[in-house]
């Protein structure tokens, strides 16, 4: 079985719990880092040995935002093709169109009830790190 990876950028320590307990829930088995500040997240990313396979990134986030975030890993040739998902309380059109014009990989309004908010995570974590296929770790 492959070892799954994902960087979860969140500020907000209930998300942040949240998010982790859907992530458990799931099958994949996966090992989650945190990054509690934009900064904090491209630190990690560049100091990884082996990348993570799913990027869940928070908008509003101190220090650097997340769209500065989105910005430098798809500036930058060891992290452009990360799976970016791009998940925030923000559902603004300007928001959405931003993050997709920066290369978001998808963008997801985090539901506000409990069973929807897991759920969702659940599917994000079903799609991105089973149904897709990716050519980041192959040579």
């Amino acid at each position: 079985m492959i070892r799954r990876r994902i960087l979860l950028v969140e500020d907000n320590p209930d998300d942040e719990s949240l998010t982790q307990r859907a992530l458990r829930r799931g099958d994949w088995g996966a090992e989650v880092s945190v990054a509690h500040d934009g900064a904090a997240a491209l630190e990690a990313l560049n100091t990884m040995t082996e990348l993570p396979d799913l990027v869940l990134l928070d908008l509003k986030l101190p220090k650097l935002d997340g769209a500065e975030v989105l910005r430098q890993i798809r500036d930058n040739d060891r992290t452009r093709r990360l799976c970016v998902v791009v998940f925030t309380s923000s559902g603004e059109p300007r928001d959405i169109a931003l993050c997709h014009g920066l290369g978001c990989n998808s963008y997801v309004v985090k539901p506000v009830a409990y069973e929807s908010y897991v759920s969702t995570v659940q599917q994000i974590g079903t799609y991105w790190l089973t149904l897709n296929e990716t050519s980041l770790h192959q040579n």
